[in-house]
């Protein structure tokens, strides 16, 4: 099986475990006390399945809460199992595409009939309905129901203005992007280094900021991943590490995330992280911000906000006039962090909403006690499945990554194993460790095969190997790296004696992001009422 067929396999399971989880999820929702058997067996007449694996899958999906705990306990293809020829498929891909997606919008059943019809002239097994069922339902529904001509059918997923209105906390919550109007200086220079781009998210229901992310990036899915992190997660460490005395008492799983159509939003690894944890992803149509309004209007009303900063760009020309926003630029990135994160606690959340008439953190108390909040059953799974990721070759000495070894004795036992490379997850945050997937599925955490460098961020190797290379230094190694970081530290420090403002540099530098190594505690994230990670979880760390 190439390449290709190994993707349409993954792909197909996955499809399949998604219905699978629609059926229980809605067969839990109805019987929350006490299944009853008719129920159980309508579902495994829908599903195709026996009783008794209903009420397994069931068990499973109460522990889980995910889609991937209905996925086979094994990866990969079982022994014996049997998947459809590369002739049947495209059989039934050429049938579907000349004689249901039609105007005519022939019945279901004369396509069965047609395919199982062909597949006997043609020497082949027929597919039962169901199969062909699946397939169909695979292409996209906008689609079919162009195609087809089928007017309900495109008026269902056609989102309409105003659509949404969120009758709970978390039913919707809202992503978009935008380059902030300000221009922010270097720690340690103090000189302009341009404008960030800040990621934020809002519950559309009660108008509260659910979370977000600043960074000299610009967007993408790493953006949006860490500003849903931030979003899901209680805010209490994040609020005092940055020296933020509110309340921001916003966490838990939102039930659709509705965001823009960019490349970044449909990215089909973020897509599946969110869907395995019960995320519903939705995109608004190209060229029709207005479906986006409760997001575009707090971008509005922050934007508004950093323009009484020094080194505001305001919104365009005509507003700045002669004010020269880089030689008035003052502040850093952490400090506009910090001023944004005040601005939002302090000020957007206490202000009475034109639309609400109260002021969101009023309204978010208040359906806070209704609230049925949902939390990540796996917070360490969670953290990792929205992690940025690569693909490496697992060699003898370890995993080679941004020019670093990192290493696992758990690797040990899948050495030669294989010449496919591994799937590596990362956070830019802070390179000390990196997770490594085995062929079980389970990730594991893999270090620095010395110890005894210091943990440092993406920016800070990106930054020490383009010094090293203006020096002329084309093969770099780890030592070289960490050398180089080591002593642009050491300056910064050095600084500290001649402006207070640089100590906030040191204050930047990564700490663990797992604070307690047995526990799994996640930095940022109060754990206080989290258990720790058991065997039975899907991440570990192996020894």
């Amino acid at each position: 099986m190439d390449m290709a067929d190994e993707h349409d396999t993954d792909h197909r399971v996955w499809e399949e475990a998604v219905r699978r989880e629609s059926a229980i999820s809605d067969l839990v929702g109805r019987h929350p006390d006490r299944l009853t058997v008719g129920a159980v067996d309508r579902v495994a007449s829908e599903l195709g399945l026996s009783r008794a694996t209903v009420y397994r899958m069931v068990e499973r999906f109460r522990a889980t809460r995910t889609v991937s705990g209905l996925l086979a306990q094994r990866p990969g293809r079982r022994k014996g199992s049997r998947f459809l020829k590369p002739e049947q498929e495209a059989l039934m891909h050429e049938v579907i595409e000349q004689d249901y997606l039609k105007l005519t919008r022939p019945p279901f059943s004369r396509v069965v009939e047609t395919i199982r019809g062909r597949c006997r002239q043609a020497g082949l097994a027929p597919p039962n309905w169901r199969t062909i069922k699946t397939r169909v339902l695979q292409i996209d529904t906008a689609v079919r129901a162009r195609r087809r001509g089928d007017k309900e059918l495109i008026q269902a997923a056609t989102p309409v203005p105003d659509q949404y209105v969120a009758a709970r906390a978390l039913a919707v919550v809202q992503i978009d992007h935008t380059p902030v109007d300000v221009i922010v200086v270097d720690e340690q220079s103090r000189m302009p280094i341009g404008r960030p781009w800040i990621t934020l998210a809002i519950d559309v229901m009660t108008r509260m900021v659910t979370g977000f992310y600043l960074s000299l990036d610009a967007p993408s899915r790493v953006s949006i991943s860490l500003c849903l992190l931030h979003a899901v997660y209680d805010k209490t460490a994040w609020l005092q590490d940055r020296g933020i005395e509110g309340a921001w008492p916003v966490a838990g799983l939102p039930e659709t995330l509705h965001a823009d159509n960019g490349s970044d939003f449909r990215s089909h690894v973020f897509v599946r992280a969110c869907r395995d944890h019960g995320i519903r992803t939705v995109w608004r149509n190209p060229g029709q911000p207005h479906y986006g309004g409760h997001i575009e209007r707090l971008i509005g009303t922050q934007m508004g906000a950093v323009h009484l900063l020094p080194g505001s760009t305001f919104s365009n020309p005509e507003q700045r006039g002669d004010y020269d926003s880089e030689k008035s630029a003052r502040m850093t990135l952490r400090e506009l962090e910090r001023w944004i994160g005040w601005e939002i606690v302090g000020h957007y959340h206490q202000r009475i909403h034109s639309n609400l008439l109260r002021p969101p953190l009023a309204v978010w108390r208040e359906q806070e006690e209704k609230l049925n909040l949902r939390l990540p059953v796996d917070p360490m799974k969670f953290w990792i499945s929205f992690l940025p990721e690569e693909e490496r070759v697992l060699r003898r000495d370890g995993i080679h990554f941004c020019n670093i070894r990192y290493w696992s004795d758990a690797l040990s036992a899948d050495l030669g194993k294989s010449n496919a490379k591994v799937l590596i997850k990362y956070d830019p945050r802070d390179l000390s460790r990196i997770f490594v997937r085995r062929p079980s599925g389970r990730f594991v955490e893999a270090r620095y095969r010395n110890l005894s460098w210091p943990a440092i961020t993406l920016w800070e190797q990106k930054a020490a190997v383009r010094h090293l290379r203006a020096q002329g230094r084309n093969e770099i190694d780890e030592g070289m790296i960490f050398n180089a970081t080591i002593r642009q530290r050491e300056i910064e420090d050095e600084a500290v004696r001649q402006t207070a403002a640089v100590r906030r540099r040191r204050e930047r530098r990564p700490k663990s992001l797992i604070n307690n190594q047995e526990t799994g505690s996640l930095r940022g994230i109060d754990s206080r009422t989290a258990s720790g990670l058991d065997e039975g979880s899907e991440t570990w760390r192996e020894r």
